[in-house]
This record gives structure tokens, C-alpha cells and sequence, in this order.
């Protein structure tokens, strides 16, 4: 009877520790729908109401171009030849995103950005600005009040500023005035994209949609895909989509794997990376090279020698550090970290290091350059 008990105790307490480890997902944080996505829209436009400081017309002749269009056309005409020195007006850039089943009368955010030599945006009204997608066509338009995060001041030719003042945001600022076409409900399957590549969690998603029922057949294409069977129809397909994406799917481990930014000197790596028993040697060696010219001249004036200039040179090299340090097994990431630390290395250091690690085949991990 005891070691019954103790048996079931001991397989009680694994079920436990397997439930810790494994983390559950649902669908949705784990995929798209293929298809439904968003378009990216761009448009030219002006501000204006600046408080002096817009673009500099003279080095900036396309902002004076587009005014004297845009007044062109609300009946203004400019004499030729006119030189207008502009200060309150600057040509931007509007971007925004058209979301999918954006429909007629929808507002969308736009980020506004200087092209020119404007100082600054704050202030400004964005005038209304026809945004366009990729194929030409414009999609919404955009106006407003621009809502810049920076500020900045200036006097006695000392100046001062936070953050970005040649950029803003307006929420809302555009309106949809034109849909695209949508191809969801026409056909009876659904696909599924990853948003990472992988095997085994694309077969996990399609078992777990067969498993709980009621849906069509979902087959795993590929490391990305995975297709489900249904019925064709906007409102069919979105009560489908509804349930499997809240349908939750134990994430398996990922791959151990070591990102490292050049340009910003960091080094991130995940839960899944460890360390084998090795050894470690890392040192600065520096080489010092001075030249110096060395004038020598005759002990008379008048012994018929000439003045010769010799080049001197001296070489020192020095090497501190270089003690070989022995990194222990590590099975967690905190176990990583601190002997990663207990190296002393500097984060362009430890690039190399992790960079040789691997090499020699005591880091498990995938090294990743960006």
C-alpha cells in the first residue's frame, strides 16, 4: 500500500512539473489569417501655420512649387517670378496603414514627417492630403492638427531639444474613401500562417483543431501554413475563425538562440540557450607604433657636409589579461548569464567570445547576426 501511495505521489508530482514547463498559447497570438492583412498607404502634402520655422524656400524650391499649385487651384495666381520667402510652411511626407476591412467613413492614424529643412512641425496643420497605395489609387485622405512629442528652445545661440520636433502624429487624421476588394468567404478553406516557421507547431495547431471538432480538416501544409476545411461565406467562416483562434495549443521549446546587434554592441538570448564545460581566454593586446625624425647635422659650418633627417621608430606591444578562465556546464539561462559575467567581458568581447563559443561546440545555440 506505501509504495502504491508513493507511486502515485511520484506520478502526481511529474504530471505537475511537466504542466509547469509546458506554456500554452492560444491560435491567435500564434498565427494569421492568410490574406487578412494591411496595406501601407503614402501621401505628399503641406503644413502650415508653423511658427517660423518651416522650410527654407531658396534651398527648398518643390515646397514653393506645391504652394503656388495648391493656390492655383483655389483660384489664387501668383505673379511669375515671384520670390516668396516663406517661413510658417513645410512639405512632409504623410504615411498610414489601411487595415484589413477597412471600410468607407473609417479614420485612420497618419505619421507626418518633414522632407525638407523645417526646424519644426509643432504647431502645424496638416493640409488635406490625398493618401495613395501601391497601385496608384487613393485611398483615403488626411488633414488635421499634428501632435508633435518633442520640443525644443533656443537663445543666445545655445540651443536645447528632446526628442524628434521634424516628426508627428494625427489620430484620426484620415478617412477611408476607398475599399479594396476582399477574397474572404469565397473559397472553403482557410489558411493559417505561422508567424514563425516551424514543423512541429504547425502539426500541434492542425491535432488540436481536429481534436476539438466541428470544424473542417486541418492539414499542416508546411513549417508556416496549416489549412482548414469549412464552409464558403463571410458569416460561416468568421464564427470558424472565431472558435479556433481561441483554442489554446502547448508551445513547444524553441530553438536555443543568441541575437547579437553590431551596431548597438547588445546581446539577447532566449530561455533555451546553454553552456558546455570550457575553457576561455580573452585579453587586450595593443601595439603601440611611434615615428619620430632625428635632424643631423656637420659639427662645422663650412666641412662641406649636409644636413640628413632620419626616421626613428619604436615598437611596443603589450598584452594584459589573457588568463584562461574555465566556464562551467550551465543548464538555465541564469546559469549563462553569470558565467558569461564572471568573465568580465565587454559587450564587443562577448560577441567574439559567444562568436568562438560556438565554434568549438560548447554554446547550444544558433548565433544570429543583425
Amino acid at each position: 500500500m506505501f509504495k502504491t501511495w508513493v507511486f502515485k505521489t511520484l506520478v502526481s508530482i511529474a504530471l505537475i512539473l511537466v504542466a509547469g514547463f509546458a506554456q500554452a498559447d492560444r491560435i491567435r497570438d500564434l498565427t494569421t489569417v492568410q490574406g487578412v492583412r494591411q496595406n501601407s498607404l503614402i501621401g505628399y502634402g503641406l503644413v502650415v501655420g508653423l511658427d517660423g520655422t518651416g522650410d527654407q524656400t531658396t534651398q527648398t524650391p518643390f515646397t514653393t512649387q506645391t504652394l503656388n499649385n495648391m493656390l492655383s487651384q483655389l483660384g489664387i495666381t501668383v505673379p511669375a517670378g515671384t520670390n516668396m520667402q516663406l517661413k510658417n510652411v513645410a512639405a512632409v511626407m504623410v504615411t498610414a496603414q489601411l487595415p484589413a476591412f477597412g471600410r468607407q467613413g473609417q479614420v485612420i492614424d497618419v505619421v507626418v514627417s518633414s522632407m525638407g529643412n523645417a526646424k519644426s512641425l509643432r504647431g502645424g496643420t496638416l493640409l488635406m492630403t490625398p493618401l495613395k497605395g501601391v497601385d496608384s489609387q487613393i485611398y483615403a485622405l488626411a488633414q488635421g492638427n499634428i501632435l508633435v512629442g518633442g520640443a525644443g528652445a533656443s537663445a543666445g545661440g545655445s540651443s536645447v531639444q528632446v526628442n524628434q520636433l521634424n516628426g508627428g502624429r494625427i489620430t484620426g487624421g484620415a478617412t477611408i474613401e476607398r475599399e479594396l476588394p476582399s477574397q474572404f468567404g469565397a473559397s472553403n478553406t482557410i489558411n493559417l500562417q505561422l508567424n514563425e516557421d516551424d514543423f512541429g507547431m504547425a502539426q500541434q495547431i492542425a491535432d488540436t483543431i481536429n481534436r476539438r471538432g466541428g470544424f473542417g480538416m486541418a492539414t499542416a501544409l508546411d513549417a508556416r501554413t496549416v489549412q482548414v476545411q469549412g464552409s464558403s461565406g463571410n458569416s460561416s467562416q468568421v464564427r470558424m475563425l472565431a472558435d479556433i483562434q481561441n483554442l489554446e495549443v502547448n508551445v513547444t521549446p524553441q530553438d536555443a538562440k543568441v541575437i547579437i546587434n553590431s551596431r548597438t554592441g547588445s546581446v539577447v538570448m532566449n530561455r533555451e540557450v546553454t553552456l558546455d564545460n570550457c575553457a576561455v581566454a580573452q585579453g587586450n593586446l595593443s601595439v603601440t607604433v611611434n615615428r619620430s625624425a632625428q635632424v643631423s647635422q656637420p659639427d662645422t659650418p663650412f666641412a662641406g657636409g649636409s644636413t640628413v633627417v632620419t626616421p626613428q621608430t619604436q615598437i611596443d606591444l603589450r598584452q594584459s589579461g589573457g588568463a584562461i578562465q574555465s566556464v562551467r556546464s550551465s543548464a538555465n539561462l541564469n546559469n549563462v548569464v553569470r558565467a558569461l559575467n564572471a568573465l568580465g567581458a565587454s559587450p564587443l568581447e562577448l560577441m567574439s567570445i559567444l562568436q568562438s563559443m560556438q565554434s568549438a561546440g560548447c554554446l547550444r545555440a544558433k548565433v544570429e547576426i543583425i
